[in-house]
């Protein structure tokens, strides 16, 4: 059995927030693969602001690295807040390097007031490759209209839980080629 580890990464300090309520149902699905999740909510994970003078590690953003680390795959959701990503997950992005990052793959998640969140994504991708993490070929936004759940935590909207559960599956679909292309170079 293939067994693999994926941090989901929450950008937003909004209570409630749909980018979050996102995350989780992504989560649900991974869960339901028996994949292994850590869900890192940036609301409860308060960081300091980046400075490259900053000489001590604060422990959140050790728990912030730790987690990027151990992982094989990245999905990152954020809402979009003036055609770009929330400060907070840009401040939490700031604090990782390309170590952690390179080479692994990356699912990008919006929501937006308006129809989508498209800037952010390119902005969030624009990130991505600077760490040098691979941009899972897919991306989901939710825009307005479409910020409604279920009680079981997934999309109301049928067409935008068939579309999560599409994007989802070729990110780990995509996880599963590079995790074992690595392992078979080692």
């Amino acid at each position: 059995m293939f067994y693999m580890k994926i941090t989901l990464i929450a950008g937003s300090n909004r209570e409630g927030a749909t980018s979050t309520s996102i995350l989780r149902s992504i989560e649900s699905l991974l869960n339901a693969q028996n994949i292994s999740v850590t869900f890192v909510d940036l609301r409860e994970l308060p960081l300091p602001l980046y400075s490259p003078d900053a000489q001590a590690i604060h422990p959140n953003v050790q728990r912030l690295a730790e987690a990027v680390a151990d992982a094989e795959g990245l999905v990152l959701a954020t809402p979009e807040y003036h055609g770009s990503i929330s400060g907070v997950l840009k401040n939490a992005l700031d604090y990782l390097h390309g170590g952690l990052v390179a080479g692994k793959p990356v699912l990008s998640v919006s929501a937006a007031g308006g129809p989508m969140g498209v800037s952010s994504l390119l902005h969030l991708q624009s990130i991505v490759r600077n760490l040098h993490g691979v941009n899972s070929p897919e991306w989901i936004s939710i825009g307005a209209g479409f910020h409604s759940f279920g009680s079981d935590g997934h999309p109301s909207d049928e067409g935008m839980r068939g579309r999560v559960e599409s994007a989802v599956g070729k990110f780990v679909e995509l996880t599963r080629k590079l995790t074992a292309g690595v392992k078979a170079a080692i």
